[in-house]
Parts: structure tokens; sequence; C-alpha cells
């Protein structure tokens, strides 16, 4: 272990918790290295670009999540007028401007997203004094440090301050993005994919990641959302397409041993939701647990995949440059981003 500022005396079992430093605040972000890097633009044979975003007004209404709803896109004021194709000869005369500006409330999770390490922590005994307490990746304390008014986004705990969205976006997110086409093998049907069948489509379709990598898996389910034209199927949304069994232990331990620096999926939570619920305390979110608590791993949700893995698929490759930072706003638990993948 390094020495530094050690915020436990105890960390959860399967963690990587002072691995990269007891201030680390980047977790398997360290993986992607400068040799890393330029292991992925050595990917770029072709100099195509997919974007891997839905637009941001998807998947439509709040079935998928009820607390989550679609961006609000307003003008803004400008002398007690909407500023929308104001005619600036009204306050300059001879003026030919004619200006747009405008102004967006966003649900920062409700589309194409990452999910920061401050997303998901853990009701903890990090400090060895038999009473769990809130901690996050590294055992940064999820406490609130600075009181503010509900609203002003100014309030934040030491845990969104230290492994907010905008320490990813400080860091930048590039590197390579390594595609395992689920769709292809399962089709649009649900399964709940454990370790040992993930591993029987990467071994069918040659795919093998290695450290520092981003591993991304297509289950056609940003695909579907396309499809309803942000009238989703409020029953079938939460029936279609793969996801990952976060409950199996090989899986995550094979997560954990793989060295991947992110995962992200076209999916909603990666996982399944709801997760089997075993006896005892447990999380709900266990892959969320296990990646953003335990391995200060990045997780992504709702990317669209499928043309990109389409277009893999027929030219037999699997690896790619993926460049996907998020927005740099500081105490932000996740971001809307707008993934380039380059081929």
């Amino acid at each position: 272990m390094t020495t530094g500022t050690r915020r436990w005396t105890q960390r959860p079992a399967g963690s990587n918790w002072g691995d990269f430093g007891d201030d680390d605040q980047l977790g398997r972000l360290n993986l992607i290295t400068p040799e890393r890097r330029r292991a992925a633009a050595a990917e770029v044979i072709e100099g195509l670009s997919f974007c891997l975003s839905l637009p941001l007004d998807y998947p439509g209404g709040n079935a998928l999540n009820p607390r989550r709803h679609p961006p609000r896109l307003r003008p803004t004021s400008r002398g007690g007028l909407p500023n929308w194709m104001f005619e600036v000869s009204s306050e300059t005369p001879d003026a030919t401007d004619v200006m747009c500006d405008d102004m967006a409330t966003l649900w920062l999770q409700y589309s194409t997203q990452w999910d920061s390490l401050a997303h998901a922590g853990s009701s903890f005994d990090a400090n060895g004094d038999g009473r769990p307490e809130t901690v996050f990746y590294n055992g940064y304390r999820g406490g609130v440090e600075i009181p503010k008014p509900v609203g002003t986004g100014e309030s934040m705990s030491s845990a969104t301050r230290a492994l907010g969205i905008d320490v990813i976006a400080r860091h930048g997110v590039q590197g390579r993005g390594v595609m395992v086409d689920l769709r292809a093998h399962c089709g649009d049907a649900r399964e709940v994919i454990g370790h040992d069948r993930l591993m029987e489509i990467m071994r069918a379709d040659g795919v093998s990641v290695e450290t520092g990598d981003i591993l991304c898996l297509h289950t056609g389910f940003s695909q579907r959302l396309l499809d309803w034209k942000r009238e989703p199927d409020a029953q079938a949304i939460h029936s279609i397409c793969a996801t990952l069994d976060g409950r199996d232990q090989k899986l995550l331990k094979w997560i954990s041993d793989s060295g991947i620096a992110a995962l992200v999926a076209d999916n909603y939570a990666v996982e399944q939701i709801p997760a089997d619920k075993p006896p005892g305390r447990c999380a709900t979110l266990p892959l969320h647990e296990h990646c953003l608590f335990k391995l200060g791993m990045p997780l992504g949700e709702i990317w669209h995949l499928t043309e990109l893995a389409g277009h893999l698929r027929a030219a037999r490759r699997s690896r790619f440059l993926l460049t996907a930072p998020p927005l740099r706003l500081p105490g932000a638990v996740g971001s809307p981003v707008t993934p380039i993948a380059t081929v």
C-alpha cells in the first residue's frame, strides 16, 4: 500500500482500495496509460467514426425510471423577451443580427450516460469500529461537507467532491473499446448473462480483452428505444434484451481479473434489475457495488452500439478507438455523454 490520507482501516472484500494510492480518485481509469492510448489509436484503420449516443430526449417519458425525465429546453430571457429569433435591431438600430440562445434542464442520467464513482456507495464499516457508515470508492465519506439550499447545485459531500464526474472529465476518457455482440447470439429476448455464457460468446467471436480496455456490450436495447420513437412500451421496456447477472460471483471475479478500465452497455443499468435477493444484508445493485464502490470502475449505460456492432461484425473486428468524455460539471454523480468510436 502507498502512504497518503488513509480513510479506512479495512477495505471491502474483493476491492482494490489503496492499490492506486490512498488518495486515488480515478480507480480503474488509471489503467488507461499512454501506452494503452497508443494501442487504441492503432485500431484506427478505416478512419470511420460512429456516434454512440442516443438523442438525449430518448427513451421518452419516464417508464424506464420514474425519477428521471426528458430534457426541458427553452430560450433564455433578453430584456423580458425570449432570446429566440431575436432581432438585435430592437436594441441597436441598424444591427442585422438575429440571435438564438437557450437553456436546458437535464436529468443527467436520463439517456446515454456515464456513472461516476460517486453514483453508488455502500453502508460499510470502513473504520473498523463495528458500525457501518456511508462510504464510497477508496473510503471517501458520504457526509455533506458544504450545506447549501437544495437546488443550488452547490451542496456536495466529500465523496462527490472527490469522485464526481468532473474528476473523470479532467482526466479524460479515451482508450481502446472492445465490443461483445450479445445481440448476435441472444436476439432481443431477455437473457440474464453470467460468466459462462459471456465467455462462450466471446470465444465464439474471437473477442479478448487486455488491461486498460473499455468493454462494450451490445444488447440491442437502445435500438429498441429508437424504434419506439420516444413512446416506449412500459411493460416490454423492462423485459427485453440481454443483461448481466450481477449476482454471479464468477462474473464479478472475471471483471476484477480482466483488467478492464470501464464497463459499458447499451441497456439500462448494465445488470439485471431487480437482482435476485439472497438472505441477509446486500446491495440491490450488486454489479454497481462491485464496479463503482469496490473497483472504482465507471459504468456507461444506454449507449447506442447497434450501428458500430454491425460494422465491426461485418469487418470481423471487435476493437476500436473510443473517445467518451463526460461533462465537466463539479459535484455531479453522472453525466450525459456523446461517445465517438473510430475504426
